[in-house]
């Protein structure tokens, strides 16, 4: 009986721990873009376009996440008119303009000079003097580690030509 009770507690806290090592580790992409505070706009777009869960999967994935700073230096107007349903279809290109598929760290980017993106198209990644420019965005900040890729923070927002 005592090997019963002590095998019973010694499941539930071996449950508890892996509960609690759950709950403490990394978060998605867009949880993460969400909680840094600086990718309202990024995020909001992401809704509009319905590809929240996409970037909630298992990826992994590679973003280059343009802050809301970035968004900020479009043209008056061009985010609230991306944002609208009849648009639906360009801010997705845009959106996906800015994932790689796979993990690819600063690390590997360096060595790239393009990168295919989930829309298709081909990213241009310029390195000079230790800069990493992808397209005429810089980028400012690398490998955010998230449970399903990793986010490259840049400074302006990626379009599709």
């Amino acid at each position: 009986m005592k090997r019963i009770a002590l095998a019973l507690t010694l499941s539930l806290l071996s449950l508890s721990l892996a509960a609690s090592a759950a709950s403490t580790g990394k978060k998605d992409i867009v949880d993460t873009a969400v909680a840094a505070g600086n990718f309202k706009t990024l995020a909001a777009a992401l809704q509009a376009a319905g590809l929240v869960d996409t970037l909630k999967g298992p990826g992994p994935f590679t973003v280059f996440a343009p802050t809301d700073e970035a968004f900020a230096k479009l043209p008056a107007g061009t985010v609230d008119d991306l944002l609208k349903p009849e648009n639906h279809d360009k801010l997705v290109a845009i959106l996906t303009y800015h994932v790689v598929p796979g993990k690819v760290m600063a690390k590997d980017v360096v060595k790239l000079h393009e990168g295919k993106t989930v829309n298709g198209k081909e990213l241009k990644i310029m390195t000079d003097g230790g800069k990493v420019m992808v397209d005429n965005a810089n980028v400012v900040k690398t490998d955010i580690a998230c449970s399903n890729g990793v986010i490259h923070v840049i400074d302006s927002v990626l379009l599709p030509q």
